[in-house]
């Protein structure tokens, strides 16, 4: 099996944790597989970086002399948001020649810059989507899934999602069980779906400011198999259906059946991770009623029905 070159980009005000995550699976697939990976670090100059949190970095050297690498890496961070132009320069040069061009969290942002991205779907972290939708119209940018593959392009979501992705290329080139013995020493799931949601229905919608439609979300999330039509829950607030309706829309950001799937769908997938319960125990304590509902939802929004979820995500416990 051919060795592949890993060349992560390093520059001050870049996030360590978008460094050190991925570049800690690359190395733990090495370790479980020898000669698979050859990891590498590399400034513009080859001179020691700054961290935004502060941790200097030193790199193998500098970007003019790095070996030709297989899987490009740029992670994000607060460099990224005024890059020095010759980073920029040299990633649109060297980035289309990478069989696989990587980004963590705000790297995504230097891809753009670098028009690597053009035409593309992409991620980035959610605070930064808009900015990057805005800034690169050509880009096609998802704000919601924790990584995104477009060919040989992939993009992931803040920090942790860079651990996600990472493991999921280790499985693509290594297979699963690699994968899996990285994930146990890093004490992980194998990998989250790459569309799973950045981050849980609470935190994806507003906080809604009036005291009846905050009540009400909080009830939603406590009692997911309750009846939680719209006509229910405007009851619960003490409003008429449509009122309650476009009132929740108003305050909270999104419709009151979207914040309830999503409810539904988290409450289920935890209970998948982290219970032993049967399909058909957590359809009815997830409010989806049957088995086949929820494998509708699931298929739905992540690609995999619960059975499959489970068996891919649960996490295992280290020995």
């Amino acid at each position: 099996m051919a060795q592949r070159t890993v060349l992560v980009v390093l520059f001050d005000g870049v996030q360590s944790l978008d460094v050190t995550g991925p570049l800690e699976v690359f190395a733990g697939a090495e370790r479980a597989v020898p000669g698979t990976y050859r990891v590498r670090t590399a400034s513009l100059d080859g001179g020691p970086v700054r961290a935004s949190s502060g941790l200097g970095l030193v790199p193998d050297g500098s970007l003019a002399g790095a070996p030709a690498p297989h899987t490009l890496l740029v992670p994000g961070g607060e460099g990224t948001r005024r890059p020095d132009a010759r980073l920029v320069e040299w990633v649109r040069g060297h980035g289309p020649r990478a069989a696989r061009l990587v980004s963590v969290c705000t790297g995504a942002i230097l891809l753009a810059e670098a028009g690597l991205l053009d035409g593309r779907r992409a991620t980035t972290h959610w605070a930064y989507c808009d900015k990057l939708a805005r800034d690169h119209p050509a880009v096609r940018v998802d704000a919601d899934p924790i990584y995104v593959r477009d060919g040989h392009v992939a993009t992931s979501a803040g920090v942790t999602s860079g651990i996600d992705l990472a493991l999921a290329l280790v499985e693509e080139d290594l297979g699963r069980d690699t994968a899996l013995t990285v994930a146990r020493h890093l004490v992980v799931f194998l990998r989250r779906p790459g569309n799973q949601a950045q981050f849980s229905a609470q935190l994806a919608a507003q906080t809604a400011t009036r005291e009846p439609l905050r009540d009400v979300q909080q009830w939603i999330t406590e009692h997911p198999a309750a009846d939680l039509s719209v006509e229910a829950l405007a009851a619960r607030a003490r409003l008429s259906p449509r009122h309650f309706a476009r009132a929740f829309r108003a305050e909270t950001g999104t419709t009151p059946g979207r914040y309830v799937d999503r409810v539904r769908l988290e409450h289920a997938r935890r209970l998948l991770e982290d219970t032993a319960d049967g399909v058909e125990e957590i359809s009815r304590a997830s409010g989806y009623g049957t088995p086949e509902a929820m494998r509708r939802a699931f298929v739905k929004a992540l690609g995999a029905g619960p059975a499959e979820y489970r068996r891919r995500f649960r996490p295992v416990p280290v020995t």
